[in-house]
């Protein structure tokens, strides 16, 4: 990558500033880190989705830059600065002759950008849902745009991404299949994407969320270099945003990983958009085929994901119920990532259903108010009611919760059964002393149980009912119980 001829002298001056390193180049900017400082000078480029070839231009774009993203990110987004002509001759920062622009930024460790940390192996659990309530977070400060052709506008992107991939080089018979495939999962989502819209679920989102364009910032996930220079490539679904992150996790880390994101997300947001992700994570894993093919990496892969992304395994609905204690949100989380369409299953858990109806974050705890009979009743019909909308949605649901109430278990059936789907009912079950004891060591979880708690429930114990029966003692085997259950009842 080269620096344009008109701006070398621009950048040599830069690059004084920041120690004589290189700068970190795009084909569309050149990133010049100091000591305390981070320089981003915009090319004069023209290139089809983007004309950065005037003065003016590159000024206005590196202040919508700045309004973009100095919100998310405010520690590492400064200002615009002129970059101008001395009375001497020489260059300096600001002044009124400004022969062009440049975004001052705070530098950040190179250890601490996100996709960094990923190919360290150090992603944890804890980072993972820092990174979901940081990209909840990032949406719900968004204001909704109503937007009167989503399917339109994705089938756009689809055209551009066929362009792009044949210009590439990628094969045109996959590339072509691709776009028929994707043509038509577009037209099917038709309707549900104009009900996004309707709802509130199209913004002016970040744009281009991989984990490239995440990074830590006082211990915690924020999003930066959103989108600047095209409105409507960044007017999407929040889902679709969404969705760039989980491709990258899900090819770069593993299934766990992006099933994490994308179920902390959904406890946080309320709503994960199940029913686009197919076609969602397939157009992001083509703009990664194509951009990779025309850097003469590997493209093909990302195209293999794309058409598989498209092809989503069936979906199934599994119950776990037991006592407090019996593991039940340790393997459904063990569970998740393994069935159904990409990511995995949706973890629909009740005692975070019930920490949103009370406007708490997951982990904090709740009062006796959150745990009258009328609390109960409004928890437990959100749970199904979660659970039966995941399940016409055609994605795989693990429901987490207690399930004490038979009545409770009945409805939850009856109304899994009215989507189609296939359904599990797990009952667990262990001594009452492991019970007590994992209970007892519980940290930072969403369960408000005590081992007061437990006792009061082990004494109206329904039992497994119905539901197949699993001693949880052991939760390995456990686990390996409920797989070849699910193997043998729901033929996945």
């Amino acid at each position: 990558m080269t620096i344009p001829a008109e701006q070398q002298e621009v950048a040599d001056y830069l690059s004084s500033l920041s120690g004589g390193d290189r700068p970190r180049e795009t084909h569309i900017s050149a990133v010049f880190i100091g000591s305390d400082t981070v320089w981003k000078l915009k090319k004069a480029v023209r290139m089809p989705f983007l004309d950065f070839s005037e003065v003016d231009a590159r000024a206005h774009f590196l202040r919508r830059e700045l309004e973009l993203n100095q919100p998310a990110a405010p520690g590492i987004y400064r200002d615009v600065v002129a970059v101008s002509r001395g009375p001497d001759g020489s260059l300096e920062l600001g002044g009124e002759n400004a022969i062009d622009w440049v975004l001052r930024m705070a530098p950040v460790p190179p250890g601490d950008f996100l996709d960094v940390v990923a190919s360290s192996g150090v992603l944890t659990p804890r980072l993972l849902d820092d990174l979901g309530d940081c990209v909840a977070a990032y949406h719900a400060r968004l204001a909704s745009i109503r937007y009167q052709d989503s399917a339109g506008a994705l089938l756009r992107i689809t055209e551009g991404n066929v362009r792009s991939a044949l210009a590439a080089g990628l094969p045109c018979a996959d590339v072509q299949a691709w776009h028929q495939k994707m043509a038509s999962a577009i037209d099917a989502c038709r309707d549900w994407l104009a009900e996004r819209s309707e709802a509130g679920f199209v913004r002016r989102c970040h744009g281009d969320l991989h984990l490239g364009n995440l990074c830590l910032w006082d211990g915690k996930p924020v999003a930066f270099d959103a989108l600047e220079f095209d409105e409507a490539l960044a007017t999407i679904d929040t889902g679709y945003d969404l969705a760039f992150l989980l491709m990258d996790l899900d090819r770069k880390v593993g299934r766990a990983a992006a099933n994490r994101v994308m179920n902390r997300y959904a406890v946080r947001a309320g709503n994960v958009a199940l029913a686009g992700l197919p076609l969602f994570l397939s157009q992001r894993a083509m703009i990664r085929a194509h951009v990779l093919k025309a850097m003469n990496q590997d493209g093909e892969a990302y195209l293999a994901a794309a058409q598989t992304y498209l092809e989503p395994a069936p979906p199934i609905v599994i119950a776990i119920g037991g006592l407090q204690g019996t593991g039940k949100s340790t393997l459904a989380r063990a569970l998740a990532p393994e069935f159904g369409p990409a990511p995995g299953a949706l973890i629909v858990r009740s005692d975070e259903i019930r920490k949103r109806l009370h406007g708490a974050e997951p982990e904090d705890r709740l009062g006796p108010h959150a745990y009258t009979e009328t609390a109960n009743i409004k928890t437990n019909r959100a749970v199904i009611e979660c659970g039966r909308l995941a399940a016409a949605s055609r994605h795989a649901v693990i429901v987490d919760a207690t399930f004490l109430d038979l009545t409770v278990r009945d409805e939850l059936t009856a109304a899994i059964r009215q989507t189609g789907v296939p359904f599990l009912g797990i009952w667990l079950h262990a001594p009452l002393s492991v019970l007590e004891a994992r209970v007892g060591s519980r940290k930072g979880d969403a369960s408000d149980a005590t081992v007061a708690v437990l006792h009061a429930a082990a004494e109206v114990d329904p039992g497994a009912g119905n539901w197949l029966p699993v001693n949880a003692t052991d939760g390995t085997r456990a686990l390996e119980t409920i797989r070849e259950a699910i193997r043998t009842h729901c033929r996945v």
